[in-house]
């Protein structure tokens, strides 16, 4: 009979694996040209400037909990994982469908997940890859076994539809991945996160929240939509992604070449290729879906995993990288062995 804690045998830590994918987009396109009806802009410009062509819109019903619910259940079958099977849930959200009860609580009662621990991170464009990790460290450490990460968002509920600079940038969507120990891979082999909340202004929506709740008197102003300083943005996601792919790529002892595809965020043609320079890669090394969805924020990086993952861009066993950046200002990369 043991007498303490200390006759207990430790456990250690162990890999964690994404074991199956899935996304969802809503069906109604909203093209380029589309927005030349809304908003002083046109497709060329765009183009250039972007790399986007179109992207999805929810439907009004339709919220961020509906797209990750249905991520989710194509990730689940993909693993061939029951809900009952699910022990935690984690969504990665900037557009809630509402405050509280979290996202993950809801998206829990819709696929019967009825044993899992439920919440949501914010962490912005970001969110997919932080919740990765925390699900990675809950796997590690034998505290769960099946996690389910979900990267959503309803962008188009928050935009400001009369904003050209910033309105034709994001769209719709969901991804999700299943973790659980594999015993033949190193799984999530290594991950980098950090933020710097010193720029948290330069992509923010500043009303909403305790303070600057938005009122009769201040409606008007659009203070609950998202607000951007571009070439602020610009500069800093390039500077964070590349410092973030650096590190984590130095602690796997790998360099760009060994790495058999990227998955960066879905945010703009132009910090993907500013990376594929300074890396060294051609673009054919990148998974890029943009052109068709836009930003979709924490779901952008999870829906391209999962293509990427359908359309066979990747074997098992071979090392892919996953970078992104998101307000806050917020950064992640994780290295992975499929």
């Amino acid at each position: 009979m043991k007498n303490s804690l200390r006759d207990t045998p430790p456990r250690y830590n162990r890999s964690a694996s994404i074991i199956g994918t899935g996304s969802y987009v809503p069906e109604r396109v909203m093209t380029n040209s589309d927005l030349e009806a809304m908003v002083e802009t046109n497709h060329q410009w765009i183009v250039e400037r972007t790399g986007i062509y179109e992207r999805r819109i929810a439907a009004e019903n339709e919220f961020t909990s509906h797209m990750a619910a249905k991520a989710a259940q194509v990730a689940m079958e993909n693993a061939g994982v029951t809900p009952e099977e699910i022990d935690m849930i984690l969504v990665a959200t900037i557009t809630p469908d509402m405050f509280f009860p979290s996202t993950a609580c809801q998206v829990q009662r819709q696929i019967g997940a009825k044993n899992a621990t439920c919440m949501d991170v914010n962490a912005a464009c970001s969110g997919f890859l932080y919740c990765v990790e925390i699900a990675n460290q809950f796997i590690s450490n034998h505290a769960r076994e099946t996690v389910l990460v979900i990267g959503a968002d309803k962008l188009s509920s928050i935009v400001n539809w009369e904003d050209r600079n910033t309105c034709v940038l994001f769209g719709d969507g969901a991804g999700a991945a299943i973790l659980r120990h594999r015993p033949d891979s190193r799984g999530i082999v290594a991950t980098h996160m950090g933020s710097d909340g010193n720029y948290g202004d330069i992509l923010h929506m500043p009303g909403g929240g305790c303070a600057l709740p938005i009122t009769r008197d201040n409606v008007d102003a659009k203070l609950n939509t998202l607000q951007m300083n571009g070439r602020e943005t610009f500069k800093q996601a390039v500077t964070s992604m590349m410092r973030a792919a650096n590190t984590v790529l130095e602690r796997c002892e790998l360099t760009a070449q060994d790495v058999k595809c990227v998955i960066p965020h879905q945010a703009n043609i132009r910090i993907i290729e500013a990376m594929a320079d300074r890396m060294d890669l051609t673009m054919d090394r990148f998974h890029i879906n943009l052109d068709k969805y836009g930003n979709t924020s924490a779901a952008a990086v999870a829906i391209a995993l999962d293509e990427a993952a359908r359309t066979g861009r990747f074997q098992k066993g071979d090392p892919i990288l996953l970078v992104v950046f998101g307000g806050g200002l917020t950064f992640a990369s994780s290295v992975i062995e499929w």
